[in-house]
C-alpha cells in the first residue's frame, strides 16, 4: 500500500523548504513529480532543487497538450513539476505510466479533488433522454459516439475518464481518481488543518490511510519532521498581529449566514453599495492605505459590484494558497462567509462521512491572511464583516476548533 505522509504545519514553517531538502538529498534513483497551484512556483523548484533537473510539461508537441507532454515525461523518467490544474486532468493512461516506475509524489497544497460539474438538470435530462449518457450504479457512462463537439464537451470528457456521478438525482459531481495516489511509491501532502480540507473527506471516502508530521526548523538550520503538535502552533501570538476591525461597519454582517455565497447572490443591488462603502471606508480611511498595500476578497462573481477607486486591481481570489506574491501588503478585507458547495457536502454526508464546515471556513481564510506580510511575523489590519469568520478566527486562536 502506499505510504501517504501528510505534513500539517502552519503556514511559513518551511513546508516548501523541507521539500526542497528532502528532493536534494534522496537517492539518485528516486524520481519525483512535484504539483503546485502556481506556475511561479514551478520556476521555484527548478531553481531550488540541484541534485537533479526538473521537467516542466508543455504544449509544443503534435497533441498541443500539456498531458501529453507530462506522460512523454514519465515514460522517459523525468523529474516533473507540474500545476494543480494539469494534474487534475489524469486519466487511466496516466495512472499506468506512474505505476511501478519509483516516483514519489509530492503534493504542495490540497488539491480540488471533488467538484460540481457545470450543468443543469435539465441538460442533464437531455443527454439522459437523447441517449448521449447512461447512468450505472451513479456513474454517468458516455455512450453517444456520434457526439463530435458542443456544449458538453466537457462532461463527455469527465464521463469516459470514469470520474463522473449522478447523485440525488440532479446533479454530477467530478471526483479525482484515487487509484492516482496508489500509482505513486510514496506521497507527500504538504498543507495545514487538513482535517477540514475536502481531500481528508476523499481519503476517507476511498480508504486511503496517511500519517501526520509537522516540519520545524533546527538550530542548524535544517528542516525536519516532527510529531503533530497542534499546540506548538503559538496561534494566540499569531493573532496579536491581527488588528482586527470591531465597529460599525460589522452591523452589516451580524446574522451568521451573512456574506455566504447563498446570501451574497440573493442580496439587492442597495446592499452591496453599502458593502462597498464600508470596503472604501476600511481600506481607504481606516487605513489609509494605497493599492499595493491593500488585498481583498470576495466571492469572484460578485467582485465586479464592489471594485472600487485605488483597490480594484487589488483583489485575490478568496481560495489562495501557496503564493509568496504578496508578502508586503498589509491592508486586508475578506468580504465572504465560506461554506462547503451544498452539493459537496451532501455527496460525502449520504456516504456518512460527517465534514467540519467550520474547520473548512477557517482554513481557507487563514490561508488567504497569510498571502499578507504576516508571513514575516509582520502586523496586519483585517476586515471581516461576517460575524461568523470573525468568531471563527478567534476560536481558532484560542485552540477551540
Amino acid at each position: 500500500m502506499t505510504q501517504v505522509k501528510v505534513i500539517d504545519s502552519i503556514m511559513g514553517s518551511g513546508k516548501t523548504s523541507w521539500a526542497i531538502q528532502h528532493i536534494n538529498e534522496a537517492p539518485a534513483q528516486e524520481r519525483f513529480i512535484y504539483i503546485t497551484p502556481y506556475l511561479h512556483e514551478i520556476s521555484r523548484i527548478k531553481g531550488a532543487v540541484t541534485s537533479r533537473r526538473f521537467i516542466e510539461p508543455n504544449n509544443r508537441n503534435h497533441a498541443r497538450k500539456k498531458m501529453h507532454s507530462l506522460k512523454a515525461c514519465i515514460a522517459a523518467g523525468d523529474n516533473i513539476a507540474a500545476t494543480h490544474s494539469l494534474f487534475q486532468t489524469a486519466d487511466d493512461e496516466l495512472i499506468d505510466l506512474i505505476t511501478g516506475a519509483g516516483y514519489t509524489l509530492v503534493l504542495d497544497e490540497v488539491m480540488d479533488v471533488i467538484e460540481v460539474a457545470s450543468i443543469s438538470r435539465e441538460d442533464i435530462r437531455i443527454l439522459k433522454d437523447s441517449g448521449e449518457i447512461e447512468i450505472v450504479d451513479n456513474r454517468v457512462v458516455w455512450t453517444g459516439e456520434g457526439y463530435v463537439e458542443g456544449r458538453f464537451n466537457d462532461i463527455k470528457y469527465l464521463a469516459k475518464a470514469g470520474n463522473l456521478f449522478y447523485h440525488r438525482g440532479s446533479f454530477l459531481i467530478w471526483t479525482f481518481p484515487p487509484a492516482v495516489f496508489s500509482a505513486f511509491d510514496s506521497v507527500v501532502v504538504m498543507t495545514y488543518l487538513f482535517d477540514g480540507q475536502l481531500q481528508r473527506y476523499y481519503y476517507e471516502l476511498h480508504g486511503i490511510d496517511y500519517d501526520y508530521k509537522s516540519v520545524k526548523q533546527a538550530e542548524d538550520g535544517r528542516y525536519c519532521l516532527t510529531e503533530y503538535r497542534r499546540e506548538d502552533e503559538g496561534r494566540a501570538e499569531i493573532l496579536r498581529l491581527i488588528d482586527l476591525y470591531e465597529g460599525p461597519m460589522n452591523d452589516i454582517g451580524k446574522i451568521p449566514n451573512s456574506f455566504s455565497a447563498s446570501w451574497l447572490n440573493n442580496s439587492k443591488p442597495e446592499m452591496f453599495a453599502q458593502i462597498k462603502r464600508n470596503l472604501n471606508n476600511f481600506l481607504r480611511n481606516v487605513c489609509r492605505a494605497s493599492g499595493e498595500d491593500i488585498l481583498w476578497t470576495t466571492k469572484k462573481d460578485h467582485r465586479q459590484k464592489l471594485n472600487g477607486k485605488g483597490y480594484t486591481k487589488s483583489f485575490l481570489h478568496c481560495n489562495a494558497r501557496a503564493t509568496n506574491e504578496y508578502a508586503e501588503r498589509w491592508a486586508l478585507a475578506y468580504v465572504f462567509n465560506r461554506y462547503m458547495h451544498p452539493f459537496e457536502r451532501a455527496f460525502f454526508e449520504d456516504r456518512d462521512i460527517t465534514v467540519n464546515q467550520d474547520l473548512l471556513a477557517v482554513s481557507d481564510l487563514l490561508q488567504w491572511v497569510w498571502r499578507s506580510r504576516i508571513r514575516k511575523g509582520e502586523a496586519i489590519k483585517l476586515y471581516i464583516p461576517s460575524s461568523r469568520m470573525r468568531s471563527l478566527l478567534i476560536a481558532w486562536s484560542k485552540y477551540e476548533i
